[in-house]
């Protein structure tokens, strides 16, 4: 996919939402977060293009916008899947079988943590805990919690997700 957005502006990232974003902030650099919080909601993701231009924009340099952005889990710097699904390897999650579910989601859809798929239907990331300690182990699909998760709900949760739409 490289650095393409995926919603409007096809990777020229120079473009008027992008502007419009930026145009709400002033160009201190304390409204870094608030900006990339909004970039990665529209974008989804925080493409390189987007950050340079917040570079740009804060007058602070490219390195410190990238550190930001891979310091705190929250953004990503590749377009998730139309569901993203992350499973909860959190300590109660992990000793009541989250690994199994993990490798479920891996084999049933051909993917890695930190993997889209070819078709942008599905992505998968590892958490840490959610705070749903007591629905363990727990994974999610976009915001939807599913807990007391097993392989076979697991299963099941990915086959209805392919057959939206």
């Amino acid at each position: 996919m490289g650095d393409k957005c995926s919603k409007c502006c096809n990777g020229n990232c120079k473009d008027e939402n992008l502007e419009n974003i930026l145009n709400k902030y002033t160009n201190d650099k304390d409204n870094l977060i608030q900006i990339l919080n909004e970039v990665q909601e529209h974008y989804g993701y925080i493409p390189t293009k987007a950050q340079e231009r917040i570079s740009e924009y804060l007058n602070i340099p490219m390195a410190e916008v990238y550190g930001v952005v891979t310091f705190y889990s929250r953004f990503t710097l590749k377009p998730k899947g139309r569901y993203n699904i992350s499973v909860c390897m959190g300590t109660a999650c992990f000793v009541k079988g989250a690994e199994k579910i993990l490798d479920t989601v891996k084999n049933t859809l051909n993917l890695k943590e930190g993997e889209t798929t070819p078709d942008g239907k599905f992505s998968l990331e590892e958490t840490r805990c959610i705070g749903a300690c007591g629905l363990a182990p727990v994974f999610t699909v976009n915001d939807e919690v599913y807990g007391k998760a097993t392989p076979d709900l697991m299963k099941k949760v990915i086959e209805e997700y392919k057959n939206k739409e």
